[in-house]
C-alpha cells in the first residue's frame, strides 16, 4: 500500500492527478486551502475508488505549513512514494498596481512552500525503493511575462530548481520531474483576475485537467525531467529560444495587459497556464 501527497488537490490539475493516482490504487494525502472543496474531493475519491484519503486543509503561504504537513503525516512516511508540489497561483496586472503583500504571497506559495516541502520530504522518499517528486511549473517558466511577472518568475524558479535537484538526486531512489502545463480549464484565470480578452485566448488552447493529469502521471513514472502536456505547449516552450526576448515579451504583454474590453485581443500561441 503506497501513499501520494498532493498539494493544491481540491480542484483543477491537483484533483485530476489525485484521481488518476486513486485509480491506480494509491492512498492519498491531500492538501488545499479550500477546506470545503477539499472535503468534497476527498469524499468523492474515497467513494469512487475505495482508497484512504487524509485531508489537510491548510494555507501554504504560512511559513510553518510544511512542518505541519510533515508532522501530520508521520504515520504514513514509511509508505510515502510520491510527493506532488502542485499548489500555486498568480495575479494578472502591472507590478506597481498590484498589492505588494499579494505578490509576496505568490512567492510564499509558489516557491517557499515547494522548497520547504521538498526539503522535509526528500529524506522520507529516500526510504522507499522507487519514489517520485513532481514539482509543478508552467509554460511561463520559459519566458518573461509582463503583467504576470511574479507568477512567471516564480515558475521559472521552479523549473530551474527542479532540474538542479534532479541532478543532485541522480542515482538515488528519488526521481525528480517538473510538470509545465499550459492553458488548462481550471479556475486559474479567475483567481488571477484575468480580463475577458485574455480568457478568450486561453479558451482556444485549453486542455482539460484530466488530460494534463494523465500525461503528468505517465511522465512522472517514466522519470522524465520535464513534462509539457500538449503539442502547442511544447511549441510555446521551444519557440522563445529562437526569437529575441523583446519580441516574445511584447507578445506576452499584448495578451496580459489590462485594457478596455472593446480593444481586439492579439492573436498568438502564447497562453497562460
Amino acid at each position: 500500500m503506497s501513499y501520494a501527497l498532493i498539494t493544491g488537490a481540491a480542484k483543477g490539475i491537483g484533483r485530476a492527478i489525485a484521481e488518476d493516482l486513486a485509480a491506480k490504487n494509491y492512498q492519498l494525502i491531500l492538501v488545499d486551502v479550500d477546506k470545503e472543496q477539499l472535503a468534497k474531493t476527498a469524499a468523492h475519491l474515497q467513494t469512487k475508488y475505495e482508497v484512504s484519503v487524509k485531508s489537510i486543509p491548510l494555507d501554504l503561504s504560512d511559513p510553518h505549513a510544511a512542518t505541519y504537513i510533515f508532522r501530520q503525516t508521520v504515520f504514513y512516511h514509511s509508505k510515502l512514494q510520491i510527493v506532488i508540489n502542485n499548489a500555486g497561483y498568480g495575479l494578472n496586472g502591472a507590478f506597481e498596481t498590484l498589492g505588494l503583500e499579494q505578490q509576496l504571497n505568490i512567492i510564499d506559495v509558489n516557491i517557499k512552500a515547494q522548497l520547504r516541502i521538498a526539503h522535509l520530504f526528500i529524506p522520507v522518499l529516500r526510504q522507499v525503493p522507487n519514489a517520485y517528486l513532481l514539482n509543478v511549473g508552467s509554460t511561463t517558466s520559459y519566458q518573461s511575462v509582463p503583467y504576470l511577472s511574479i507568477y512567471a518568475a516564480s515558475k521559472a524558479f521552479v523549473l530551474s530548481f527542479t532540474r538542479s535537484l534532479r541532478q543532485e538526486l541522480k542515482g538515488s531512489s528519488v526521481s525528480v520531474s517538473c510538470l509545465s502545463p499550459g492553458s488548462t480549464d481550471t479556475d486559474f484565470v479567475n483567481r488571477a483576475g484575468m480580463a475577458a480578452h485574455t480568457k478568450k485566448i486561453a479558451d482556444r488552447f485549453n486542455m482539460t485537467p484530466q488530460q494534463v493529469a494523465r500525461i503528468a502521471v505517465r511522465g512522472m513514472f517514466k522519470g522524465k525531467a520535464e513534462i509539457i502536456p500538449g503539442f502547442t505547449n511544447r511549441l510555446n516552450a521551444v519557440l522563445p529560444k529562437f526569437f529575441p526576448k523583446i519580441i516574445t515579451e511584447r507578445i506576452a504583454a499584448g495578451i496580459y495587459r489590462p485594457r478596455p474590453e472593446q480593444e481586439p485581443p492579439p492573436s498568438t500561441l502564447l497562453t497562460p497556464s
